[in-house]
Formats: structure tokens, C-alpha cells, sequence
């Protein structure tokens, strides 16, 4: 895949929900008690988030920035990349939090403060480590048009936009505003869908987007289901009429990527899995990386499949410390 405008300063500008992770482990009987569904991603108001979390006080938890499109671009960075984040958190200690620990991974950040709570995602981990949500976006609502600059949008080789964002009409608008800047500035765009749930609701949404829009689109087995009706090599297919280059995550099976008509069947990197939060994002990282970098398909999905191999054997979800490309196998 073709990089234009090679001389831009930023890899990827990633536009998302600037969210706190509050990651704890629960039972499956945990997740029934507060009504949610194993693996889903249930947006809650600011009385219920409160609720939630003085009903876990005294559990063990941890406390990490988060957001799917600002994890893939600390991932970006943890390969030596540069990325730029654009959100909206509050002004808050929470907010201030967020925007110094997003910058100590070397991520660019163009985050507004607003008089609202900082967004943040409830993460619960049951002991087969999978993941759950009840996600607040407080104060990431915020993010509006007016916060999409021309300049980062043109100094950048790839957008990347997280599914999420998508639903909301505030951040629809901005994520027009955003396609429009890029498509008109020669900028590949990058897509995750994100949620199955969230396909199933805005489905004609995301079909207009991708066949207007989108270059690159990331997808996880369930994903693809949903928005192709097919599984795997079919729904793979079905994916590429939209983009040049489309990526089926399978999890421990790897993933497909089909780019200029061939299909790429990638690895996965074994490992011990502690916790599966942020492995998407991690392996959107390593392909966004390798795609600005002018690498091939193949060699950008083993990168990806290799940092979120490195993801998942840890507990948040970011990398901790650098990696060099050359040194993945």
C-alpha cells in the first residue's frame, strides 16, 4: 500500500475516546450481578459508573490510560514510531493523569479540557481472561469538529479512527470532518470496528464509511461476522471490496490480511496469556507501523501479531519499554 505524503511528521493520527482503564479481576457471577455481557461493551451514565465502582472497592485494581485508538498509537511509539492523539478529557486529576502518562509513551497528544468527569472504562477480567466493559465517556463526548485541524490531519501519513466513535452525533461529526480532511489531503484511513454489538446498531453507517472512506479496516472473528455475514477466508473477502487492505483477527489462530488481491495468513506468537485487554490495539499498531513504513503485508502483520503477543503476557494495556522491529523474528 501506497504512502503519498511520505515527508509527513506523524505515522498515524489516531482520533478516540480518551478513556482512564480501571482494570479488575472479577467471576463470571460478578459480570451477571451487574448486568453485563461476557466480552460486550455497555455504555453507562456517570450515577451507575459510581455505583460500579464503590460496589469493587477494596478489589485489587489498576489504573492506566486506555482508549483504543490511543493504546494502538502508544504502541506505535513503543516501536519507535511517532503518533498523535486527538480527544477530550475533563478537568479533572483523572484528565491530568491521562494526558501525562499518554505523553510519557512519546505520544503527541492535542487532548481538549472540558468541566465534565474524564471518560473511563470499567475492565473486567474473568479467569478465562477475557474482557469485559461498562464504559463511561464523560468528558470524551466533548470532542468536536472544531478540535480536527487541517495541518495534523495533512502532516500525518494514516488516520486511524476507532469504530466507537462512530455513534455518538458529536463525534460522528468530527470523524466526517476528519475522513473529509484526509481523503483530500491523500491520507490513508484506518477503521477498527471495534464491537460486535456496536455493528449490529450502526451497520448502515459503517458500510458508508468503509466504501467511501476507508484504505485499511481491522476486524476481530466476531466482528467480521456480523458486518459480512461470512467466517474467516469469506468474510475476508467480503471486507476487501471495501478497502485495500483488510485484516481478519483470529486470536490464537493469527489473522488474515488481504492486500492487493492476496491473501496473508499471519501467526500467532505463543505466549502466556495474563490478560487479553489491549491485544487488538497492540496488533493494529504493529500493521499501522509497518503499512507507514512502506513494509509488506506479511512482515507488517508479524509485527503486529508479535506486540500483541508481548500485550496480552501483561497486565495493562500498553507495552511497557521500547522494541526494535528488527528484532522481532
Amino acid at each position: 500500500m501506497e504512502i503519498i505524503n511520505t515527508k509527513a511528521e506523524y505515522d498515524v493520527l489516531g482520533i478516540g475516546s480518551a478513556l482512564l482503564d480501571f482494570i479488575v479481576p472479577v467471576s463470571d457471577a460478578d459480570l451477571d450481578a451487574f448486568g453485563l455481557r461476557k466480552g460486550g461493551m455497555l455504555l453507562i451514565d456517570e450515577k451507575r459508573s459510581r455505583e460500579i465502582l464503590a460496589s469493587l472497592e477494596g478489589r485489587a485494581m489498576e489504573i492506566a490510560p486506555g482508549g483504543s485508538s490511543a493504546n494502538t498509537l502508544a504502541g506505535i511509539s513503543a516501536l519507535g514510531g511517532r503518533g498523535i492523539f486527538l480527544g477530550a478529557v475533563g478537568n479533572d486529576p483523572h484528565g491530568d493523569r491521562y494526558i501525562r502518562d499518554t505523553e510519557r509513551s512519546g505520544v503527541t497528544t492535542v487532548i481538549g479540557r472540558h468541566d465534565r468527569m474524564t471518560g473511563h472504562a470499567i475492565t473486567f477480567i474473568t479467569p478465562d481472561f477475557e474482557r469485559t466493559f461498562a464504559t463511561h465517556l464523560g468528558a470524551a463526548l466533548q470532542l468536536n469538529r472544531d478540535d480536527v485541524r487541517e495541518d495534523f490531519i495533512k502532516n500525518s501519513k494514516i488516520i486511524h479512527i476507532e469504530g466507537y466513535l462512530f455513534e455518538p452525533p458529536g463525534l460522528v461529526d468530527a470523524c466526517m470532518r476528519a475522513l473529509e480532511l484526509a481523503k483530500k489531503s491523500g491520507v490513508l484511513v484506518s477503521i477498527d470496528l471495534s464491537d460486535p454489538s456496536l455493528i449490529e446498531r450502526i451497520r448502515p453507517t459503517f458500510e458508508k464509511v468503509a466504501r467511501k472512506y476507508a484504505d485499511i479496516i481491522f476486524v476481530n472473528e466476531d466482528e467480521a461476522r456480523v458486518f459480512t455475514g461470512r467466517e474467516r477466508e469469506e468474510a475476508l473477502d467480503r471486507l476487501s471490496r471495501y478497502c485495500d487492505f483488510a485484516v481478519v483477527k483470529l486470536g490464537q489462530a493469527g489473522s488474515l490480511i488481504k492486500s492487493g488481491g492476496v491473501i496473508h495468513s499471519i501467526p500467532a506468537y505463543r505466549t502466556d496469556v495474563v490478560n487479553t485487554n489491549g491485544a487488538g490495539d497492540m496488533y493494529a499498531a504493529g500493521v499501522l507501523y509497518g503499512i507507514a513504513g512502506g513494509l509488506s503485508p506479511e512482515r507488517a502483520g508479524m509485527i503486529g501479531s508479535y506486540v500483541s503477543s508481548k500485550v496480552v503476557s501483561q497486565a495493562g494495556a500498553r507495552l511497557s519499554g521500547r522494541l526494535s522491529p528488527n528484532a522481532i523474528p
